[in-house]
């Protein structure tokens, strides 16, 4: 079959699959910094409402952003890795030729990996101290909190890898345009 739709040919399977799980993973992420800034909006709003009209609020409520702010966090840290639109120098990459941004972009998306990786194993301590800590009001363990970083950098470790398959698969990673690209 001939057409521009073959003109690249065969789409490999397992570089949709490495696609397709790269939205899955910005889709978690836009799905837990949702929920996390309606409950935090909705809790202050209904703080502020019963501090103005009973002159006492929640006290669960001057505690829930311990909670929920490092999920919002979280999820918008796996949202800019999974889109590539991470915190990012690019004149170098731009000033390259085609091969070399190659192996730029491999380089820095394995130092991600071994960063990411490192980041989750040095907090192993933090993390077991976490489990012994309680919020006073809420009663609710730290390291439920604390557990949004290990969300975080896993899926940044898990999307730096697949975006390694991609680039070793001939795919390009993000827009080059850098009208498409900004976000400004």
């Amino acid at each position: 079959m001939t057409g521009s739709s073959n003109a690249k040919g065969r789409q490999r399977p397992f570089l949709s699959l490495a696609r397709g799980a790269i939205a899955l993973l910005e889709w978690s992420g836009k799905l837990i910094a949702a929920a996390a800034l309606v409950t935090l909006f909705i809790a202050l709003l209904i703080n502020v409402l019963l501090r103005y009209t009973m002159g006492t609020g929640l006290p669960w409520a001057y505690e829930v952003h311990a909670v929920l702010l490092p999920w919002l966090v979280a999820g918008g840290i796996v949202i800019a890795s999974a889109r590539a639109r991470n915190i990012a120098i690019t004149l170098l990459p731009e000033m390259t030729g085609a091969g070399t941004r190659r192996m730029l972009i491999l380089f820095i998306e394995v130092a991600i990996v071994v960063i990411s990786l490192s980041v989750l194993w040095s907090s192993q301590p933090i993390l077991r101290a976490s489990t012994f800590q309680t919020l006073s009001t809420l009663g609710v363990k730290a390291i439920w909190g604390y557990s949004s970083m290990v969300y975080a950098f896993a899926a940044m470790a898990v999307i730096a890898v697949l975006d390694i398959v991609l680039v070793l698969g001939g795919l390009s990673l993000g827009d080059t345009d850098p009208a498409h690209a900004s976000l400004s």
